[in-house]
């Protein structure tokens, strides 16, 4: 028998390590190695390698473009490039109890023409019956359920029932026994996703993998296998709030930019159509610090709410705190607020809030958060037929945006009266008569407009 070797890995990002050390050289976190037992290299089996390989040319590759499978869910759908791509493998992450399991109990319950595979590391069948059953009364007889943790089981009976789709729930209980290493560390993770890999493409089943997400809300392994897989979805939302949306963080097949709203409630997800609509369904009229903004995602334009509270600081620092807003973004415009505008909010606290529990990063929501935060502090309403959208540079300029027209078309569905967009955009549109289209240049003519 060969001698087996001692290595250390970094459960956060693969790094491997001759001996335990406490931080990680390579992600700097704390504590993350593990000890796992491993072999010579050469007394690994090895299989037969072919004498010689030739190259095919590209001109002979067909270049098809590839059949995918509607889900019967427009909003899992759009994420997805319109569809699942046969052969492909697909990494859903999320907080644990946001609903990764119910979404694709859901997605499996929709394709009643497909035979879905559903393999369950953590739960057993009983209670995934009951899930399914309580999201839908309807027929499940194509629904195929394995309790099951070892791989190598699983990948026989895969390629014996041949089902249409596959689903692991999760990778991080997959285990291959060849393997010394426990189940969910870096080994048995990346052992188990490329195996899942080669027979996604060699027998062309789509397949889903759902991973945990750490503490930090990252997925735990995924600097590993994350470039291994075809696409890679983010489920988020707040723990308080009802609204789910579902993210691309990587698609070979599709756009990254599309996002799914989905709204929780008992009998499990439902597809938030019109987000806007939600969003803005709260809204308090004749308050100061909240402003309405066009925001693109994806294809999609959405109005969300932007509220900001100032108040006096009863500490010897002020706060400075944001939910749904990038918080060194804050920092930023509350400078050149203060440089370019003599907006002095250095005794004050400043609190930055997207109503709604929805997490924007698009730096055209730079006006909005801007025009709140002064109708905060001069505790003047924002003119609540308005809507307001530009990105700020450090020069206190209001800078060019994409996708105008669609912000200013939604603005006008709700029934807004005014849009304050940048100068450059301005000049581009052409007059309509459902909505004043108003053009400034400077943050100045910005609030002017918006707070007189």
């Amino acid at each position: 028998m060969a001698k087996s070797l001692t290595r250390y890995v970094c459960q956060s990002c693969g790094y491997v390590s001759p001996r335990w050390i406490g931080k990680c050289p390579n992600c700097s976190e704390w504590n993350t190695f593990v000890e796992e037992a491993t072999t010579p290299a050469s007394a690994r089996r090895t299989t037969a390698m072919p004498s010689k390989l030739d190259p095919i040319p590209i001109s002979e590759v067909e270049a098809n473009e590839a059949p995918r499978m509607r889900i019967g869910m427009d909003e899992f759908d759009r994420v997805l490039g319109g569809g699942l791509v046969a052969g492909s493998l697909v990494l859903l992450g999320g907080d644990p109890g946001i609903g990764k399991s119910t979404l694709m109990m859901q997605m499996a319950l929709r394709l009643k023409e497909q035979i879905v595979f559903y393999v369950t590391g953590e739960e057993s069948v009983r209670q995934i019956k009951l899930r399914a059953d309580r999201l839908e009364a309807g027929a499940t007889k194509h629904i195929q359920l394995l309790a099951e943790t070892n791989l190598d089981l699983i990948l026989d009976v895969i390629e014996r029932t041949e089902p249409d789709l596959v689903i692991i729930d999760s990778i991080q209980t997959m285990y291959r026994p060849g393997l010394e290493s426990a189940p969910g560390s870096v080994s048995q993770v990346r052992e188990s996703t490329a195996l899942l890999l080669r027979l996604a493409k060699t027998r062309g089943i789509p397949i889903f993998v759902i991973g945990h997400v750490t503490k930090e809300g990252v997925i735990a392994g995924p600097r590993v296998i994350e470039h291994m897989v075809d696409t890679v979805l983010q489920f988020e939302g707040e723990a308080h709030y009802s609204y789910r949306m579902l993210r691309a963080l990587k698609n070979r097949f599709g756009s990254t930019n599309e996002i799914g709203i989905f709204e929780m409630h008992d009998t499990g997800l439902r597809e938030v159509l019109n987000p806007s609509e939600v969003f803005l369904a709260e809204r308090h009229y004749g308050a100061s610090g909240s402003t309405v903004v066009a925001s693109i995602e994806g294809s999609r334009p959405i109005l969300v709410e932007v509220q900001a509270l100032v108040t006096p600081t009863n500490y010897g620092m002020p706060q400075r705190t944001t939910s749904g807003v990038d918080f060194r973004r804050l920092a930023l415009l509350l400078a050149v607020l203060d440089k370019r505008a003599g907006l002095n909010v250095g005794q004050h606290d400043v609190f930055v809030n997207i109503a709604g529990g929805i997490k924007i990063e698009e730096p055209a929501l730079d006006l909005g958060i801007a025009i709140s935060i002064v109708s905060s502090l001069r505790d003047v309403p924002v003119d609540s037929s308005s809507v307001a959208v530009g990105e700020i540079g450090l020069g206190g300029e209001i800078r060019t945006i994409s996708q105008i027209e669609k912000r200013v078309q939604e603005a006008a569905k709700l029934g807004f009266k005014r849009i304050v967009v940048p100068q450059n955009n301005r000049k581009a549109l052409k007059p309509t008569g459902e909505i004043e289209i108003i053009g400034v240049d400077r943050m100045e003519k910005a609030v002017e407009a918006l707070l007189g």
